[in-house]
């Protein structure tokens, strides 16, 4: 079968475009963590959605399994493709097809980058409003099949909201298209949804129809500091009403975290705020009105601190000062690299059942790691919160007891083990701690009717669920 294969394969997509066994590169290979790796038997980097669905047609004749690789910037290990099968990359397919001012639409293939599209819309006068700190490397079919969230989910929502037509090739090799740029469409199922955060195991994503928005020329923000969770989640419904909307982030930040990436930075920069406070935020708004809407933000956070509401408060002057405070989100690698190894873990839950889950979590993990470090930070006003851990050192057992106290708080709340980066393999075994056994029903069924063979992705998300054993310890 190998032979005839590969010669298959490379008549797709030319010889020099197939890559065979240790001509492999590691990054399609190694998950970002470098906690899952495998071999895969090919890389196959097709041009076009023809060769692609060309590729799985063969694939599923050989019964062999596909694998998208995208920018690799997942967590969990659901990108890195089964041993012996192949390894699909879209990085060809990374047109820009069209953007469309009067529609506010842009029309992109699957393995353009983020950060390239929202340049591109930008020359356009349009705003892309996902934005992601992996956005230099992320591809737009990752996004999606990822069901990526990012900074601005407050204002704009996630992926899921942003894609109005989809083309994709299926299990067997047929393509669905339905590039639409209509806002509303009720004519039957809407299949693009069961395809959106599937995480490549339903379809695969070529081609996309994203929303955009018109540009907004202004952006305010500030770093502020609050009392108490109870005053921060006041202040953040406070400016939702007080910035008419305009409110495009609320990141949180808790004391601990703000302390450490802040200190990685004094080389570079002064902290922009002294660490008196349990809990800071970094506020963004976005508009049209230069002086009107500068005038508005400062009149709000104004009565905020008046209120009490706010116990400090930095409103950037400029740009430098705006990319200055964003820093402890933006450039944290100096702040987590003598953390290492550690663990990173993004749950959701409702906002007001966030600071329960932080009490159970931290006691739970100082309980069990004394001298483990605990940051805790997120977007917050989506219900979407990160924590790092590190207990000096990491094996498959400790990072088991990790994710069970972690997790097992999450099901405490109500909340869900994955916000952002999906299930994967690393979290498989937890997916039944927060669905429910119909749900997890319902999913199996919708895969074993689009994807009977299990070619696509195999052994991610329910494959590694039904195989909890293999998951646990890694690639």
């Amino acid at each position: 079968m190998g032979a005839d294969l590969e010669a298959a394969l490379a008549g797709v997509v030319g010889r020099d475009q197939l890559f065979v066994g240790e001509a492999i590169g590691e990054h399609y290979r190694v998950d970002i963590s470098r906690r899952y790796s495998s071999k895969p038997a090919f890389l196959a980097r097709p041009a076009s959605t023809e060769q692609v669905a060309a590729i799985i047609k063969l694939a599923a004749a050989h019964d062999l399994p596909v694998t998208v690789v995208g920018g690799q910037t997942g967590t969990v290990g659901g990108a890195v493709p089964a041993d012996g099968g192949l390894a699909l990359s879209l990085e060809r397919m990374n047109r820009i097809v069209e953007i469309d001012p009067l529609s506010m639409t842009m029309t992109v293939e699957a393995g353009c980058i983020l950060q390239l599209a929202q340049e591109a819309a930008e020359a356009q006068q349009t705003f892309l409003p996902l934005d992601l700190g992996s956005r230099g490397s992320a591809t737009i079919g990752g996004t999606i099949a990822a069901n990526a969230g990012g900074n601005r989910v407050l204002r704009w929502g996630m992926m899921r909201d942003m894609v109005l037509g989809l083309e994709a090739v299926l299990a067997d090799g047929t393509v669905v298209s339905s590039l639409s740029k209509m806002l509303k469409d009720n004519a039957g199922y809407n299949w693009k949804h069961l395809l959106i955060g599937s995480e490549g195991t339903l379809g695969v994503v070529t081609r996309a129809v994203l929303r955009l928005r018109p540009a907004p020329s202004t952006r305010q923000t500030a770093l502020v500091a609050m009392g108490s969770f109870e005053d921060a989640v006041r202040a953040l419904h406070r400016l939702d009403v007080g910035l008419s909307g305009r409110l495009s982030s609320f990141e949180l930040m808790w004391r601990d975290f703000f302390a450490r990436m802040t200190e990685a930075q004094l080389d570079r920069r002064p902290r922009p705020m002294a660490l008196d406070h349990p809990i800071y935020a970094l506020v963004e708004a976005m508009g049209g009105d230069p002086e009107g809407d500068a005038a508005q933000f400062e009149r709000v956070l104004a009565g905020l601190l008046e209120d009490g509401l706010l116990t400090d408060a930095v409103i950037a002057q400029s740009e430098r000062e705006a990319d200055a405070l964003w820093a402890p989100r933006d450039d944290m690698q100096g702040g987590l690299a003598p953390l290492r190894p550690f663990v990173a873990y993004d749950v959701s839950m409702g906002l007001g059942d966030m600071p329960r889950f932080v009490t159970q979590a931290e006691s739970q993990l100082k309980a069990a790691f004394p001298q483990a470090v605990i940051l805790f930070y997120g977007h917050a006003g989506d219900s979407n919160l990160h924590a790092v851990l590190s207990v000096g050192e990491m094996n498959p057992q400790i990072q088991r007891a990790l994710d069970e106290i972690v997790y097992g708080a999450v099901r405490e709340v109500n909340g869900s083990i994955a916000a952002e980066h999906g299930i994967g393999v690393s979290r498989a075994r937890f997916l039944p701690w927060t669905r429910t056994p119909a749900e997890l029903d319902l999913m199996r069924t919708l895969k074993a009717a689009l994807d009977p063979r299990d070619i696509l992705n195999r052994g991610k998300l329910l494959d590694a669920l039904d195989a909890p054993a293999a998951a646990a310890d890694g690639g």
